[in-house]
């Protein structure tokens, strides 16, 4: 399998890659991308117990991303005051 990602070849294959590829790709952890599966923010396809990503549904992700679907509040810790 290869590591570049093309959108679909002549004979209409769409090309994967591999969830854990992707990941390392984009910088982000495996339970950030667990829960981003859970939420129903990312398409994976299982093949043989391995799960991979098409061109379209990263596609897809990063549309909804730059839309601002996935924005939330940032809630930032309370501190607690510290006694001197």
């Amino acid at each position: 399998m290869q590591t570049e990602l093309k959108s679909s070849n002549q004979a209409g294959v769409v090309a994967m890659i591999s969830l854990s590829s992707w990941v390392e790709r984009i910088g982000v952890t495996a339970c950030t991308v667990w829960r981003w599966r859970k939420r129903g923010w990312l398409k994976v396809t299982n093949i043989c117990g391995r799960l991979y990503l098409s061109a379209e549904a990263i596609r897809e992700f990063n549309e909804r991303a730059e839309r601002g679907e996935f924005a939330q509040e940032h809630k930032a810790p309370a501190r607690k005051p510290t006694e001197t």
